[in-house]
């Protein structure tokens, strides 16, 4: 298992955005009972709490389901969606400031048999061109692909189930910046360029 050295909480303790973007062409390792599942990290979206519209702590509400933004950073947060989908966050700064960036594509790196098994019940080999473009290319895909679910949340990284390895440096030029996707909601702040994603890569969830 190639992971690099594992990121310390300290990383994720940073601005926001920076960890966004810096997450990016980072390796995101999934430990299951010493079975690896090893992915790029190729785009996330920024979450910047009390004032941001679009993050569930806006305006500093608290609930079970968003308690864990309250955390410090380095922490894990998952959610559920549509009743059907868990996303994964990792939780960023410090309990003052309860903000996150979501993951939103990862490319398989190792054990894409693991992987696919996961996404689709088969082998990689038995995946059409199809299933193998939508592996990993959006949030759910990417929980599913990786065996990412809510037990993991409140949790923080760790090497013992979830944890994040340093990987390529992305160059300034590769990097995409764009409005995030799906918040129509979230007013004027719906227009952040706040989503960052890894030029040309096949699994960045919308171009």
């Amino acid at each position: 298992m190639t992971t690099g050295k594992i990121l310390e909480n300290d990383f994720f303790k940073r601005d926001t955005v920076e960890v966004a973007k810096s997450l990016i062409g980072k390796k995101i390792i999934r430990n299951i009972s010493g079975n690896f599942f090893c992915a790029k990290i190729v785009e996330t979206e920024a979450y910047l709490g009390l004032e941001d519209r679009a993050c569930h702590s806006y305006g500093g509400r608290i609930t079970d389901r968003n308690k864990t933004l309250y955390l410090p950073g380095g922490h894990i947060y998952v959610y559920l969606i549509y009743g059907m989908y868990d996303l994964l966050n990792i939780v960023t700064r410090d309990e003052e400031h309860p903000e996150a960036v979501l993951i939103r594509g990862v490319e398989p790196l190792e054990n894409l048999d693991g992987i696919s098994k996961n996404r689709f019940g088969k082998a990689y080999e038995d995946l059409s061109t199809y299933q193998r473009k939508n592996l990993s290319n959006g949030p759910g895909k990417l929980s599913m692909a990786l065996e990412i679910n809510r037990s993991l949340n409140g949790k923080i990284l760790s090497k013992n189930y979830l944890y994040i390895g340093e990987g390529e440096e992305v160059p300034e030029k590769d990097l995409v910046i764009t409005k995030r996707i799906g918040i129509d909601y979230a007013g004027e702040d719906a227009n952040f360029p706040l989503r960052f994603c890894l030029r040309d890569n096949p699994y960045v969830s919308k171009k």
